[in-house]
């Protein structure tokens, strides 16, 4: 048997993979092959080396049969029939090259020339377009067929997109863009409209694509196999002339891309097929979204002042690194060793990561470092760790399409992880049932070809209610897998459990009313749940910001335990990941108590090992975690921060109190690509490089290790690893690295989760779950096949304990807030692109009762009052949240989104209970006090900033 190709390429095969036990031989132009039971003609020929002329064909969707192009002969088969749509079958005979078939596709291909512009040089798909490329295949010379009929040539074209276009002149009716809206993305935006001649693709919902239900996920785009849907940069600069495969720097989905050069500017990001997080698809940020990375916003060299009123002074990298390094010392000499500390970035790679917890325990000696996960998933850590052993995700992102039941739970994918979010809507097309719990009418609760059995709409801080209200009826219904629970989890703990969750105070009867939704709802999730097949929960910020968020992920993994759904495909407990590197950062050890592997620090042997290989002495009690530092800095024992990639003062609750204490710090070190809210805070500012200047890893959601890979030269000269390393040795420790790949290797040398990780590997695997060890050499994609990683599963007992942030006649509703498919956290990067289309400011989501009470209609302007402070957002009338709840998003700095949220927090990892905010909400003409204080402080930051180009230039005028 023949298999030459290697599916590791990019080639397009025509139609997509087949997985069967049952091997079929055939002979394709006379030699012989095997492939799977229900691979296509085409394929299968593919395989071999064959090329079948194709033009509606692609190996990302099924085959559609439209074109005509793909035609074969076959031994006993009547007519031509289209290779993309006929099966092999045993003892195939197929001729793919003859005379007639050559005369067939020459026919068919001059019909389709005859109605399409012959501008092939000046056509911005010159070089890479499919129609130009078949019709050399096919030996069509000339064109007998005149434009004097009707035809579509002169068809104005659609720019309103501001990433690509729509020429309907060019289009060929192949339905591609339609099956790709449909199959791939799930969004079902476009259609054929018309019949015959009069068919043409429109975008529904609107009077063009910007207008219309279209999410500009790029599917169609790439889809397109001529000029008709195309990249506008592309337009621009012109057909790109190598790639560098890369991972995207955006959600936690950690989508693969191909970067696309010429010379040494980046044209486009086409999502890469052999990703093995994405399969080819991505989202509207990842890939178009990235014009931030050339910026003019970017500050490319470093900066240093005084005092955070002076003007910034531009200055070398050597003197901005010395400056810092002697502004820690004085400070530790004046107010001791653990007067200063720095936070990590979920933004950064492992490796960077990494240098930075490693150069505080090293060159600062001491343990005050966190991450930004303390503010979103540091509850996940905690609630898994207890419970299951291990501190992440069972899953990987595939394994939803095995799942029956889908449980989703404080989370929007289609808006956060939205090319996970297709693949779980592609998986309900094909029956799986979903159960929502959400405050919020998500798009999954009710969207085209997707929505949600049953929708839990909770009041915002119920969670753990929720969740004990949904044991109590899987416990005292018999619902329990018995034998799951008896073989792999501690019978004492069970038990305390079990009598605890069937107590009459948690049935759904008494936890309903508190949770504001019907007890037979609860029980029917419930039930659904337990007794559905595979059953897979899914959740996000939506439980981890709260008081109880650890609690919550104990209840979470109760239930998976319970009920039996962990530890094979289709089921598990698998948090959404906010940022592209959360998962990674926490690795990385970056929390004040852990070491990389979460061992905690207090461990002798662990930090015996840890102290030979850095040649310290590493402190054994716990650092600062970042609310800790805020509160030492406005007592005045903490006064200095080193800050790599992360904004603290937009994106941490209580904004006032993060910049009280940012003021009374000494020396603020931030290292970052903009100006950002906390750099108008900072004495130091060094450059930081976006994921396209740099190379390294990223860990995922589900675990996966990929590759980052440099696109391009630091626009700043260096890399953040090596403005790390040049800060370590201006402090007196030195590190030795030449190339991220030694950082890793020593990663690996250290973490035993990580121990067979090298580049090498991952070049080789194209990406790598851990665990990856001698006993997982290939990854780790399901956690807990066998036993959870601390033996036997542990149930925790999570007792519902309300939020102190209450309700009452002067705060009557509860804020919670989330994000939105076009932006991105605090928006630094997505502001500064063409997504602004879409979602310019942020809103604030109100139910049509609450706003008729106030007298508010949409697009007023409100006052938006908490006990933490007042903000002013423009009002959306919408019934996506119920009576008593409003909504927002964060992405705008102005906005002022965590000036009303409070200091609440989650009681076992102080992850902020972003979720629950009681507020009023009030008709307003004028922006909020803070408001006002705010846009003077960021006009006169942007003066100093300002003022430093000033004197550049006159310094090269002179």
């Amino acid at each position: 048997m023949i298999n030459i190709f290697d599916p590791a390429s990019d080639i397009d095969l025509g139609t997509p993979a087949r997985e069967s036990d049952v091997q079929v031989s055939l002979t394709i132009d006379g030699r012989e092959i095997s492939v799977p039971s229900g691979t296509s003609v085409m394929r299968a020929a593919a395989l071999l080396g064959t090329t079948i002329p194709k033009l509606c064909a692609t190996d990302s969707m099924e085959a559609f049969g439209s074109c005509r192009m793909c035609l074969v002969e076959i031994d006993g088969m009547r007519g031509y029939p289209a290779s993309c749509t006929t099966p092999v079958t045993a003892g195939m005979v197929v001729r793919t090259q003859t005379s007639k078939l050559a005369t067939l596709r020459r026919n068919v291909m001059e019909l389709y020339i005859s109605d399409h512009p012959l501008d092939c040089l000046t056509c911005p798909a010159n070089g890479n377009c499919e129609l130009q490329t078949v019709a050399g295949q096919v030996g069509l010379r000339e064109v007998r067929y005149g434009y004097e009929g009707a035809n579509h040539l002169a068809e104005a074209k659609d720019v309103s997109n501001p990433y690509f276009d729509y020429d309907p002149s060019k289009c060929i009716v192949c339905s591609r863009c339609v099956r790709a809206c449909e199959e791939i993305q799930g969004t079902f935006a476009l259609t054929i409209s018309g019949r015959g001649f009069d068919s043409r693709v429109e975008a529904a919902g609107g009077e063009n694509f910007l207008d219309s239900e279209c999410v500009s996920c790029g599917a169609c785009v790439q889809a397109c196999p001529t000029a008709t849907l195309i990249d506008k940069s592309v337009v621009e600069i012109g057909q790109p002339e190598r790639s560098v495969i890369t991972t995207c720097a955006y959600c936690g989905v950690g989508c693969s891309f191909r970067a696309e050069m010429k010379g040494e500017q980046l044209v486009r990001m086409v999502p890469d097929k052999n990703g093995q997080a994405n399969h080819g698809h991505s989202c509207v940020k990842g890939r178009f979204a990235w014009g931030y990375a050339t910026h003019p916003d970017r500050i490319t060299k470093p900066m240093i002042r005084k005092h955070i009123h002076d003007p910034w002074q531009e200055v070398s990298w050597d003197e901005a690194v010395t400056y810092a390094a002697s502004e820690l010392r004085r400070i530790q000499l004046k107010y001791g060793r653990d007067s200063i500390g720095g936070i990590t970035s979920s933004r950064c790679t492992n490796e960077e990561t990494y240098l930075v917890q490693k150069l505080v325990r090293t060159a600062f000696g001491n343990n005050n470092v966190d991450t930004c996960a303390r503010v979103c998933h540091s509850p996940t850590g905690y609630g898994l760790k207890q419970t299951l052993g291990e501190s992440a995700g069972t899953q990987n992102f595939d394994s939803v399409m095995k799942a029956d039941v889908i449980l989703v739970m404080g989370a929007n994918p289609t808006d956060a992880h939205p090319v996970f979010g297709s693949q779980l809507k592609r998986r309900l097309r094909q029956g799986a049932r979903l159960i929502v719990i959400d405050p919020r009418r998500i798009d999954l609760v009710d969207s085209p070809h997707a929505r949600a059995e049953l929708h839990l709409q909770l009041r915002p801080g119920t969670n753990v209610a929720m969740l004990n209200a949904l044991a109590h009826v899987i416990v005292t219904e018999g619902l329990v897998d018995e034998a799951f629970v008896k073989a792999r989890c501690e019978a004492t703990d069970f038990a305390r459990w079990r009598d605890f969750v069937s107590l009459p105070e948690n049935s759904p009867e008494e936890l309903g009313p508190i949770c504001g939704v019907p007890a037979e709802q609860i029980r029917a999730a419930a039930r659904v749940y337990a007794t559905g097949g595979n059953a897979a929960i899914y959740y996000g910020l939506g439980v981890t910001e709260h008081s109880q968020g650890s609690t919550s992920v104990m209840g979470i993994a109760n239930l998976a335990m319970a009920t039996g759904n962990i530890g094979r495909e289709g089921v598990g407990v698998n948090p959404l990941r906010g940022q592209n590197n959360v998962q990674g950062s926490c690795d990385m050890g970056s929390f004040p108590h852990e070491l990389p592997g979460y061992r905690h620090i207090s461990n002798e042997a662990v930090r015996a090992q840890f102290e030979q290989a850095w040649n310290v002495t590493l402190q054994p009690d716990p650092g600062l975690r970042i609310p800790n530092m805020f509160e030492a800095a406005l007592d005045g024992t903490f006064k200095a921060l080193y800050c790599q990639g992360e904004d603290i003062a937009q994106s941490d609750p209580n904004t006032q109190h993060v910049t009280a204490a940012l003021s009374a710090l000494e020396c603020v070190i931030v290292q970052d690509i903009f100006l950002n809210e906390t750099a108008k805070f900072a004495h130091v500012f060094l450059p930081g490089s976006s994921f396209l200047e740099k190379d390294g890893t990223f860990t995922n959601a589900e675990r996966r290790i990929s590759r980052v890979r440099k696109v391009m030269d630091p626009l700043a000269g260096k890399a953040d690893w090596e403005a790390t390393i040049a800060l370590a040795d201006a402090l007196g420790y030195k590190m030795n690295y030449n190339h991220p790949s030694e950082i890793m290797d020593e990663i690996a040398r250290l973490t035993p989760t990580f121990s067979r990780v090298s580049y090498a590997e991952l070049e080789r695997h194209g990406s790598l779950q851990w665990p990856c060890n001698d006993a997982a050499p290939d990854g780790t994609p399901t956690m807990h096949m066998e036993e959870f990683v601390r033996g036997k599963g542990r149930f925790m007992l999570t007792g519902y304990v309300p939020t102190e942030e209450k309700v009452n006649s002067r705060y009557p509703l509860l804020l919670t807030t989330g994000r939105i498919l076009s932006q991105y956290n605090v928006g630094a990067q997505t502001r500064r692109t063409d997504n602004v289309a879409w979602h310019e400011e942020d809103r604030l989501e109100i139910h049509p009762t609450d706003a008729e009470n106030r007298g508010i209609v949409d697009e007023d302007w409100v006052g938006i009052g908490s006990r933490a402070g007042q903000t002013v957002l423009r009002a959306k009338v919408t019934e996506r949240v119920a009576p008593g709840v409003v909504y927002t998003t964060f992405h705008f700095p102005e906005s002022g989104a965590n000036v009303i949220t409070t200091d609440n927090s989650d009681w076992a990892t102080n992850c902020p209970e972003y979720k629950v905010t009681a507020v009023e909400i009030v008709r307003v003409s004028q922006p909020s006090e803070w408001q006002k204080r705010y846009q003077a402080f960021s006009d006169e930051q942007s003066r100093l900033l300002r003022e430093r180009r000033h004197a550049e230039k006159a310094e090269v005028r002179r």
